[in-house]
């Protein structure tokens, strides 16, 4: 299979659109996020989307069969909250390596069926690793600044057993996403550089940061060219945003960094923003004439969709995207990010 490094170079990549969007159309019940297998449990299961892997793995399958479809070259697996740390509001802690296993061999066996219908055109699966409940860098408690809710070293465990289980399921792909604060970001950087090593291996790495308001910085207080900085050390595929703000808004934000390294770029940013309601208004068409912009300014190595955005939104995308050239970039022989 041609490797994602060469493909970068030749076109602009499609990412998936939100597996939580997709999810809320099954609207499923607090029996269907059981199971059979987990119908005694002591606590509530609703909204446990990961989870979703065992209980629901046809839904899981067919939602990456629908962005596959729409034109996606890489899909996210479904392993957003997929450490111990977030598993812990649910007390299901011990299956973290069981749901991220799973839902690689879903997501990479899906990848496989469109791979072998169009080998012109490999499908890749990347290990979806999420920035945690908990921040290392800040204190939840107003009254105690100096608290933390979670330290580095239980954050990089965490990580670690998630990069296993994903490469393990056989991802092709780990993504660090929604990235709030760098420090935790950083932790799974450590655990994915720490296995990568002792097994010898050099999967590529995406970075994904989010700029949670209009001030232009990350939850953690950090700006666009900051962020970049704080993870300059890395070797990676690809560094970028999603999430928080819609694709017009994350315009000034890409630009920063786009002119600051020589990796590849990427955004999935959401379908505009919320209403009143939390809902996601804005039309694939809309969205699509949005990131247009991306495209005519040359930004973009891979784009996909965050919140809101389904298959209809990823179709315009690719459609869009398929007359443009790809944003041009170099990999040093660690595929490591220049300042």
């Amino acid at each position: 299979m041609k490797k994602i490094q060469d493909i970068l170079k030749e076109r602009v990549m499609i990412l998936d659109g939100a597996m939580g969007t997709m999810l809320q159309r099954y609207k499923f019940t607090e029996e269907d996020f059981r199971g059979s297998r987990f119908k005694d449990w002591p606590y509530p299961l609703q909204g446990n989307n990961d989870l979703l892997t065992l209980t629901q793995p046809e839904a899981i399958a067919e939602i990456h069969r629908k962005y596959f479809e729409a034109g996606a070259d890489i899909v996210e697996t479904n392993t957003f909250s997929g450490t111990s740390i977030a598993m812990a509001d649910y007390h299901m802690e011990d299956l973290v390596y069981e749901l991220n296993y799973e839902s690689a061999k879903i997501a990479k066996q899906v990848a496989g069926e469109f791979t072998k219908r169009e080998p012109n055109k490999p499908r890749f699966v990347v290990g979806s690793m999420g920035p945690t409940n908990k921040t290392a860098s800040m204190s939840p408690d107003v009254n105690d600044p100096g608290f933390r809710a979670v330290s580095f070293e239980a954050l990089r465990l965490a990580y670690k057993e998630q990069v296993e289980a994903l490469l393990d399921g056989g991802v092709d792909i780990l993504m660090v996403e929604t990235i709030f604060d760098t420090l935790n970001a950083k932790a799974a950087l450590f655990a994915i550089e720490e296995v990568k090593q002792a097994r010898n291996i050099q999967t590529p790495v995406m970075v994904s940061g989010t700029i949670t308001d209009a001030s232009g910085r990350t939850l953690s207080g950090q700006t666009a060219e900051a962020f970049l900085i704080s993870i300059a050390h890395i070797p990676l595929l690809s560094v970028g945003f999603n999430c928080a703000l819609g694709a017009k808004q994350l315009v000034p934000h890409l630009d920063a960094i786009a002119v600051r390294t020589e990796t590849a770029i990427s955004a999935h940013p959401n379908a505009g923003l919320p209403n009143a309601f939390g809902n996601y208004d804005q039309t694939p068409d809309q969205m699509a004439e949005q990131i247009k912009e991306y495209l005519d300014k040359g930004l973009m190595n891979i784009i996909g969709g965050c919140c809101g955005s389904t298959p209809a939104h990823i179709t315009a995308i690719a459609e869009m995207a398929k007359d443009y050239k790809p944003r041009k970039f170099i990999f040093s022989d660690a595929e490591r990010v220049h300042l």
